[in-house]
C-alpha cells in the first residue's frame, strides 16, 4: 500500500502471559506485570478519573489502512499501550499492569454519524462528537486508547482524528512526545520532528574565585528559594483543607468532574506571542499568563455585567477576586521524541516511563486595568515567583509518602480538595516547528486537553509551526458559550499586542 508505515525493527511481544522488562521504582524488574505507579494509581480514583484527548486536524481524507498499519508498527508497540491497567488492591496484589493482547482493529472507532449534521454544520459536528466522548467510558477489558477517525472536512482540515487516553498511561508531556514519536517531517518522511532548543543560561565569564559578593548571593538566593517553598506549601496545605476561590461564574459545582465536557480551540500567531515577549523581555510562558488573567477578566466583567443588567442593579466589578489555576510539573524528565521511537521499535535504552507529578497553585491577577499590558506584568511577576520554589517537588513528595502511609485513597481526596478550592487547571505544551505527517498525513493543528478533574475549566497552549492553539474544555452548565471566552482570549492577546506595536 502505498504510504505504509514501515518499521525496521522486530515487533514486541504483546501476548498475555509473556514475561517482559520493564523500568520502574529505580530498578529494573522481569514479569508479566509491572506495578502502578502513585500518579497512575490516582487517575483510576473515583472523583479523579481522568483522560487525555487529542484533537488533530490533517491536511488530506484520513486512509484508515494506513492509520491501522502505523500504530501496529508504533503506539501498540509501546508496554503501556499494550498494558490493561488493574486498579483493584488486594493484600496479595498491589494495583499493576498486565500485559494484553493487542488487536489494533479495536482501537481504532468509525462513528456513524448523521450525514445531515455533517453538511450544515461540521465543526459542530465534530465538537459535539467530541464532547459526547467524555461520558463514554472506555472497555476496561482493553489497554486504555483509541483513536477516532472523523473523515469529513472541517472549517480548518480536510479529516479529523481524536485520540483519547486514559491519563494512567502517563502525564501529559510524555504522551504527547510519545504521539510525536509516531509523526515524522512532512519534508523528509524518514526524520523524526525538531522541537525548539531551549538553551541554557551562559555561566558568569571572567574569574571563578568565590568572593564575598559571590556567597551573600547565594545565600541570598538559598533563603529566598526557603522562604518562597515555606509558604508555597503552607498555602498549598491551607487550599486542601478550607482557602477556596472566590466564587465566579468559572467555578464548578460539586460533582463537576462526572459531567461531560465541551472542547473548543482556536489558533493564534505563535510571532504575536514571541513579538510581545521580546518587547516585555519576558517568556512566552509569561505571555501566556497574562493573555490568561486578561482573558479571564473580560470574560468575567462581562458575566458580571450581563447579571447585574438582568438583576436591574448596578455593575459591580469585585474589586479582589482569588482565583487560582494549578499545574501539573512532571518531576521526571520528559523521554526525548528519538528515544521514545526507539523504545517502539523494540530498542529499549533505558527510556523510563509513568506519572511522576506534582502540584503548582499559580494566582492569576483578575482586574479592569486601563494599560493592558499590565496583564503581562502582574503574571510575570506570579511566575517568577513560583520559579523561586521547590513546591512541585514538596507535592509531589508529600503525595508519595500519603500513599505509602494512608493509602491511594487519602491521597486521591487531598488532589481532590486542592482542585476542588482552586478555579481551573493551565498548561502550556511545545510543539513541532515545521510541518509534521501522522503516519502520511499531513496535521494541520493538534489540540490536547484533559477530563475527569474537579473543575469545570481547563485551559491549554499548544504550540505547532508558527500557530499557537489555545484550546478551552468546560462544563457548559456551568460556562455555556465557550467559544466567547476563547474570543476573549484571542482579543486580550490583540489589544495587549496593540498596546506594544500600535502601527502594526
Amino acid at each position: 500500500m502505498e504510504g505504509e508505515w514501515k518499521a525496521e525493527t522486530r515487533r514486541l511481544s504483546i501476548k498475555t502471559g509473556e514475561r517482559r522488562r520493564f523500568e520502574g521504582a529505580g530498578e529494573e524488574i522481569e514479569e508479566e506485570e509491572q506495578p502502578m505507579s502513585p500518579a497512575a494509581r490516582l487517575f483510576g480514583q473515583d472523583g479523579f478519573n481522568c483522560y487525555i484527548v487529542m484533537v488533530m486536524g490533517v491536511g488530506k481524507p484520513l486512509d484508515v489502512g494506513v492509520i491501522k498499519s502505523g500504530l501496529q508498527n508504533t503506539l501498540a508497540r509501546h508496554p503501556r499501550f499494550c498494558s490493561i491497567p488493574v486498579f483493584e488492591e488486594s493484600s496479595k496484589k498491589k494495583p499493576r499492569w498486565v500485559a494484553a493482547e493487542v488487536s489494533v482493529e479495536d482501537h481504532i472507532v468509525v462513528p456513524n454519524l448523521d450525514p445531515s449534521s455533517i453538511s450544515r454544520s461540521p465543526d459542530r459536528t465534530v465538537e459535539d462528537y467530541v464532547a459526547s466522548l467524555t461520558s463514554t467510558p472506555m472497555d476496561a477489558s482493553r489497554p486504555l486508547w483509541e483513536l477516532h477517525i472523523l473523515n469529513f472536512p472541517v472549517s480548518n482540515a480536510a479529516a479529523v482524528a481524536v485520540l483519547r487516553l486514559h491519563h494512567s498511561l502517563g502525564d501529559g508531556i510524555s504522551l504527547m512526545s510519545l504521539l510525536l514519536a509516531c509523526t515524522r517531517k512532512a519534508s523528509d518522511p524518514a526524520a523524526l520532528p525538531d522541537l525548539p532548543q531551549r538553551f541554557a543560561r551562559p555561566s558568569p565569564s571572567g574569574s571563578r574565585t568565590v568572593g564575598i559578593l559571590t556567597i551573600f548571593l547565594l545565600l541570598r538566593a538559598f533563603l529566598i528559594l526557603a522562604w518562597n517553598t515555606l509558604v508555597d506549601v503552607l498555602f498549598f496545605i491551607a487550599t486542601a483543607l478550607f482557602f477556596k476561590d472566590t466564587p465566579t461564574p468559572l467555578v464548578g459545582s460539586e460533582g463537576v468532574e462526572n459531567r461531560p465536557k465541551r472542547i473548543v480551540h482556536r489558533a493564534v500567531s505563535l510571532r504575536d506571542i514571541k513579538d510581545i515577549k521580546n518587547a516585555m523581555h519576558c517568556t512566552i510562558n509569561d505571555v501566556l499568563v497574562g493573555v490568561t488573567s486578561a482573558g479571564l477578566s473580560r470574560y468575567l466583567n462581562r458575566r458580571y455585567c450581563q447579571t447585574a443588567h438582568e438583576d436591574g442593579k448596578k455593575v459591580q466589578f469585585p474589586s479582589k477576586i482569588r482565583l487560582r489555576s494549578t499545574l501539573l510539573v512532571n518531576i521526571r524528565p520528559t523521554p526525548g521524541i528519538h528515544a521514545l521511537a526507539e523504545l517502539m521499535e523494540g530498542r529499549d535504552g533505558g527510556t523510563k516511563w509513568g506519572n511522576l507529578l506534582g502540584y503548582l497553585i499559580l494566582p492569576i491577577p483578575i482586574g479592569n486595568y486601563i494599560d493592558p499590558l499590565d496583564y503581562i506584568r502582574k503574571g510575570k511577576a506570579m511566575a517568577d515567583r513560583k520559579k523561586n520554589s521547590l513546591e512541585a517537588i514538596f507535592t509531589y513528595k508529600s503525595a508519595d509518602l500519603i500513599v505509602k502511609l494512608f493509602g491511594i485513597k487519602a491521597a486521591a481526596f487531598l488532589c481532590h480538595r486542592v482542585l476542588q478550592h482552586t478555579t481551573f487547571s493551565l498548561s502550556n505544551m511545545i510543539g513541532p516547528v515545521e510541518e509534521i505527517a501522522f503516519f502520511d498525513h499531513p496535521l494541520v493543528f493538534l489540540a490536547p486537553t484533559v477530563y475527569g478533574h474537579p473543575q469545570a475549566l481547563t485551559l491549554h497552549f499548544q504550540s505547532y509551526k508558527n500557530t499557537m492553539e489555545i484550546v478551552v474544555t468546560v462544563d457548559d452548565t456551568v460556562i455555556e458559550n465557550p467559544h466567547q471566552l476563547l474570543d476573549d482570549l484571542v482579543e486580550s492577546l490583540k489589544l495587549i499586542k496593540a498596546e506594544i506595536f500600535p502601527m502594526s
